[in-house]
């Protein structure tokens, strides 16, 4: 009887493992007492209990409560500073003074007036509420100085119609406040008790419905009556703090008072002195002080004179009747230079420098160019590789050998090229087009009168900026039909006018060197070897280092050096006069990177390169401006975005696009032409792949007689109906145009201005 043996198919088992259990003791003998950092993390956390637990997120929640609370506490205290209010009334309907006059209560504390040009503005001072307030407004149809005082206002009060909330002019500014970056705001109905009674239910609730678009979950105050006006206040004082980071870090200060002292060499320069309150973080002197649309200064000293807004004014006996008179204190100390203090001196050795460019070494970029005889080699070299052995039937010529292909398919059509067939082509067309324009001198044609009105609505149109608007249209329409493609020129050869532009196997994975061909400008800007880790870096330091200088909510004056004295007249017009300092390295010129997405309210076509004002974190800049006579209007929010990063190496690459087209087909090859006008252009651009809009893909055999057919090879046989093309890139570069000094705007002024290299933002 035979034995049975298993099949391959058998299972197997696993074999037991022999030897020795091993213990715990004798695994912790093995380890010698170590243990895996995640394996003791997890067991410090089973440790705790859920008492503690529950303890130490209690303890967490009432850390957070208490700062929140010291927050609202400090703010508009008598050791913080007032709680600055930016009024903005969001229709034409609304009336600024009357709501002021509604919170200028003499009832509720003392007011103090303060007016420059057309800027309105008052403190309020509550010893009953223990706040101080302080309300300002911007000129109307000032965007810009809306845009500058929503960056340091504590609140923002929205002024909305009973009937319509806002208008356009007003939507149109939250568009631009949302932007930005709202900090803490309250939404207040004006003119509500004027409506029938009837009317102001159905009011309330339609306003309710639109104002959820853009502010949800937000209850609207009414501000009619005084009663009214101190229940806002209330509502003011109570409301939670939003925070915006580029606040958080830095001090910043709105000028409650300013005056200028020329310097003795030059009336035009001199020093500038600022007074307000210190908001943010403590102000060391040595740091670089920004003048919002001015540019970068230094300080020479800061001083403490008394505070003029005290929240309990002083008692003064009186030597003649010895009863005591309240007075305010910005009415006893206002010729007192003896309690001036001097807080603190620039040191010029700790301070921070003003260089914000690189200078450039003239001979760093020298380089060495090829001479006459390496140049021929590679030439020779070039040929000797372009020579291609064929086998060819017995009679063919040098030329019909280059129509025979190198695969298994036949040529088809004919043997030679003839460049009469071209010369019928044109003479065609142009007895065509001359046919055309006798039946257009056929035709007659009449003007018709129009009315008065239109010739009134004439007068009014500029025919210059419309041909230029129109213009504008048809580029960007045809931008958007035939991306990137542009016309080869007939005066200019496309090997000079395409110089800088390049060919690319793969625009995703072909390389290209971030320092090749730089611009000169380029020696000029600042690179950081690693932007994010020096930001953590000196965030960091900022929230662990202790600075020397005025504290927040001290009421102090800035001495600031070399400021021209259009500042002070900028500011004596209604401007609004605000400083940030700066943080190590903010002054510095670098590249910024973009992301930018197109408001839905701007229709009109931007082009590259075109001029543009930038609100970025609380900077103001702009590049080269261009002052047109015949525009109006105010300034267009074109875009909104955020920062990518700040890295010269990274490249903006242009690409343009040659289109020609087939003239005669065969199997895998084509006669192209109208894509170059000359033979030396095709031998230029023949190493160049080409591309066709169906999808195939070929390159340039050779140049067909003089005027610039050439003979291309593809992937596939072309349609007649199908367009070749060649893709050209290069790289282009932001102009050096950033000026951080921005006028005065004229209101509702428009005007456009150009993205150029603006200045390193730590934010």
């Amino acid at each position: 009887m035979a034995a049975h043996r298993s099949g391959p198919l058998k299972q197997q088992n696993k074999a037991h493992k022999g030897g020795r259990h091993r213990g715990r003791g004798s695994a912790q003998r093995d380890g010698k007492g170590r243990l895996a950092l995640k394996v003791l993390s997890r067991k410090v956390r089973k440790e705790l209990s859920r008492v503690d637990q529950r303890h130490r997120a209690s303890q967490l929640r009432k850390q957070k409560k208490e700062a929140v609370l010291a927050e609202k506490r400090q703010l508009g205290s008598k050791d913080g500073p007032p709680h600055q209010v930016l009024v903005v009334p969001l229709h034409d309907r609304i009336s600024l003074p009357e709501a002021f006059r509604l919170l200028q209560d003499k009832d509720t504390g003392t007011v103090h007036l303060n007016e420059w040009g057309s800027t309105h503005s008052f403190v309020l001072l509550c010893p009953r509420l223990k706040h101080r307030w302080y309300f300002t407004s911007a000129r109307p149809g000032d965007l810009h100085a809306v845009l500058d005082m929503a960056k340091v206002a504590d609140t923002i009060l929205f002024l909305l119609d009973p009937l319509e909330g806002w208008d356009s002019t007003g939507d149109y500014c939250l568009s631009c406040l949302f932007a930005q970056g709202l900090p803490t705001y309250t939404l207040a109905v004006q003119g509500i008790s004027g409506l029938p009674p009837r009317k102001q239910i159905d009011a309330r609730k339609k306003l309710s419905k639109a104002v959820e678009k853009r502010f949800p979950d937000d209850k609207l105050l009414l501000l009619d009556t005084q009663q009214e006006a101190q229940m806002l206040l209330r509502q003011l004082a109570n409301q939670k703090q939003r925070h915006l980071a580029f606040r958080d870090r830095r001090a910043y200060m709105f000028a409650h008072a300013a005056d200028f002292v020329p310097s003795e060499e030059n009336n035009l320069v001199g020093t500038l002195k600022i007074s307000g309150y210190i908001r943010g973080q403590t102000l060391n002197v040595n740091s670089l002080l920004h003048i919002i649309g001015q540019g970068d200064f230094q300080m020479k000293q800061i001083d403490a004179p008394i505070d003029p807004f005290l929240l309990n004014p002083r008692v003064v006996k009186s030597q003649d009747s010895g009863a005591a008179m309240e007075i305010c204190a910005v009415d006893a100390v206002v010729d007192m230079e003896e309690d001036l203090k001097v807080l603190m001196k620039a040191d010029p050795e700790r301070q921070e420098s003003l260089q914000t460019e690189v200078i450039p070494d003239p001979m760093e970029g020298e380089q060495t160019w090829p001479t006459e005889e390496e140049l021929n080699e590679a030439n020779d070299c070039l040929k000797e590789s372009s020579k291609v052995v064929k086998k060819v039937p017995k009679g063919t010529s040098s030329y019909q050998a280059e129509w025979i292909l190198d695969e298994d398919g036949e040529s088809g059509g004919e043997d030679e090229y003839d460049d009469t067939e071209h010369e019928d082509f044109i003479e065609e067309e142009s007895q065509d087009e001359s046919s055309e324009k006798e039946e257009e001198e056929e035709c007659e044609t009449m003007t018709i009168g129009e009315s008065v009105h239109h010739d009134l609505y004439d007068e009014n149109v500029d025919e210059e900026a419309e041909e230029k608007m129109l213009e504008k249209y048809k580029q960007e329409r045809l931008q958007e039909m035939f991306p990137d493609e542009v016309d080869t020129p007939r005066d200019v050869a496309a090997r000079i006018r395409f110089q800088k532009y390049r060919g690319l196997k793969s625009f995703r994975t072909s390389p290209w060197d971030p320092k090749e061909n730089l611009p000169q400008d380029y020696a000029r800007i600042f690179q950081f070897q690693n932007f994010t880790n020096t930001r953590k870096r000196i965030f960091k330091e900022i929230e662990e280092k202790e600075v020397e200088g005025a504290e927040v909510g001290w009421y102090v004056t800035l001495h600031v050096s070399e400021v021209p004295i259009s500042v002070i007249e900028y500011f004596k017009r209604g401007a609004p006069l605000i400083v940030f300092s700066l943080l190590p390295h903010e002054q510095k010129m670098s590249v910024l990177n973009m992301v930018v997405s197109r408001h839905p309210g701007n229709t009109e076509p931007v082009k590259a390169k075109e001029e543009l004002i930038f609100h970025c974190g609380f900077r103001r800049f702009r590049a080269s401006p261009l002052f047109s006579q015949h525009t109006a209007g105010m300034h267009s929010l074109i875009a909104t975005g955020h920062l990518l990063s700040v890295d010269p190496d990274r490249m903006v690459i242009k690409r343009v696009v040659l289109s020609g087209h087939p003239f005669k087909i065969f199997t895998k090859m084509a006669v192209v032409r109208y894509m170059f006008f000359n033979r030396e252009d095709v031998l230029w651009f023949k190493p160049v792949e080409l591309r066709t809009k169906w999808g195939r893909r070929g390159h340039i055999k050779e140049p067909l007689g003089t005027h610039g057919h050439m003979k291309c090879s593809f992937d596939g046989k072309l349609k007649s109906q199908d367009t070749v093309l060649m893709n050209l890139y290069k790289r282009v570069f932001p102009k050096w145009t950033y000026d951080p000094y921005v006028p005065e705007p004229v209101p509702w002024m428009k005007s456009e201005i150009s993205s150029t290299v603006p200045e390193v933002d730590m934010e």
